[in-house]
């Protein structure tokens, strides 16, 4: 019988304020002719490590290292605020909210992760950690380029939250 494989990432969930900011920007590409598939709501997070596809045996074991890493580290303060995307404003691919505050709490969090997975054996970040809440993705070729305009230039209030 073969083992399944769950799509799994370390994350933080999103604060849920940040439910109502991405309803609010999706009203500000309306009048978009692009495909852009935004995420469930459900699925709003703050990677710490993205996993990849994972053997569900090893679910647990990787849950209670993360939990010792948690325990280790003090809770933190975060804000999200801000719109961008990647990898460019002319062909985007993601569309994103920012995050700041103690970002160094943060990436000391990143460190410890990448620190345990790579010694599971899963693959070592190949690019620097830029802490974001994707909202939305745009695959390409399509019919209509996106128009992030309005989205880029959109303001809201940042909505604080703590990292227990």
């Amino acid at each position: 019988m073969k083992e399944r494989l769950i799509r799994t990432f370390v994350a933080i969930s999103a604060p849920n304020d940040a439910k109502n900011v991405k309803q609010m920007l999706i009203s500000t590409m309306d009048q978009n002719k692009a495909e852009i598939r935004w995420v469930k709501h459900s699925n709003l997070h703050l990677t710490v490590k993205f996993l990849g596809f994972t053997p569900e045996n090893d679910i647990s074991s990787i849950a209670k290292d993360l939990n010792t890493i948690a325990k280790a580290n003090s809770s933190f303060d975060l804000s999200v605020s801000g719109t961008g995307c990647f990898p460019s404003e002319s062909k985007p691919s993601v569309l994103f909210l920012g995050v700041s505050g103690n970002i160094n709490a943060l990436s000391q969090i990143v460190k410890d992760t990448e620190v345990l997975m790579t010694g599971r054996g899963y693959p070592k970040l190949e690019s620097d950690y830029f802490p974001h809440i994707t909202i939305a993705r745009i695959k390409y070729p399509q019919k209509f380029s996106p128009d992030i305009t309005s989205f880029l230039n959109s303001s809201y209030d940042s909505i604080d939250f703590r990292v227990n």
